[in-house]
């Protein structure tokens, strides 16, 4: 028969309370997400909807300087107002964000609006 085997001394639990680790809001250096989830959905909604207007070779004179536009705009405010990101920070998210945008074709920005918004966490968009 084998013997038993030596059990282990319990360890030492803290308990810290629930406000005790870095704050997660507007201004806030430690938050590690880079957007605001509604940079996201905005750059998925765009990207989407363009997306048929993007065959016709005439339209994309139109098109792509729209989407540029409209998350460029959106995606700033955003980053400003809801993330509290400083006025270069959020003119360059803006931009990446309106790049990828402006691209013709979802192939480039729905994959990355999803990665993003699944990255930012689609629970709480408001905060």
């Amino acid at each position: 028969m084998k013997e038993p085997a030596e059990v282990p001394p319990p360890l030492p639990l803290e308990v810290v309370p629930p406000d005790a680790g870095p704050k997660r809001g507007a201004g806030n250096s430690m938050r590690r997400v880079p957007f605001h989830p509604w940079s996201a959905a905005l750059l998925l909604a765009v990207d989407n909807l363009w997306a048929l207007p993007d065959f016709a070779l005439i339209a994309l004179a139109f098109t792509v300087p729209a989407c540029f536009l409209m998350v460029f705009v959106g995606v700033f405010l955003v980053q400003r107002r809801r993330a509290g990101d400083s006025i270069g920070v959020s003119l360059a998210k803006a931009f990446l964000l309106a790049v990828v945008a402006a691209i013709p074709t979802s192939l480039t920005g729905t994959p990355v609006g999803l990665a993003l918004l699944a990255w930012a966490g689609i629970r709480h968009p408001w905060k």
